[in-house]
């Protein structure tokens, strides 16, 4: 079906086709690089979690640092254990809220503004 194209173009059109925007979010030639954003655009709180975790803690929410799993692999593929989570406070919010950074190797971290549905590659 695809036989005139290359195999790379066809791929990211079918990605396309089958995520929709979640496809454009990712460069994909060899490794999946997620959109950017400088860790100065985040939100005041997204900042502080920041901090929090170049610092090492202490950390507010008893399930910061625990591993991230990237079930749906959205973000590089890694061994399991290598991506941990943090909440990023919510206002309003009674509950975690929706906001997380998921880090691998420090300074590779990324935002999330929706529950892991999209990530955001923070720049320092």
């Amino acid at each position: 079906m695809f036989s005139g194209l290359p195999k790379l173009p066809g791929l990211l059109l079918l990605l396309s086709l089958f995520c929709g925007a979640q496809a454009q979010a990712f460069d994909l030639p060899g490794i999946y690089s997620a959109q950017t954003i400088p860790a100065s655009e985040l939100p005041p709180e997204a900042r502080d979690t920041l901090r929090l975790i170049q610092q090492g803690g202490p950390f507010p929410y008893p399930r910061d640092d625990a591993v991230f799993g990237n079930y749906e692999k959205l973000l590089p593929q890694q061994p399991r254990g290598y991506y941990r989570e943090y909440t990023v406070k919510t206002p309003g919010a009674r509950n975690r809220g929706a906001r997380r950074i998921v880090c691998g190797a420090l300074p590779e971290c990324y935002y999330t503004a929706d529950h892991y549905r999209t990530f955001q590659r923070i720049r320092e």
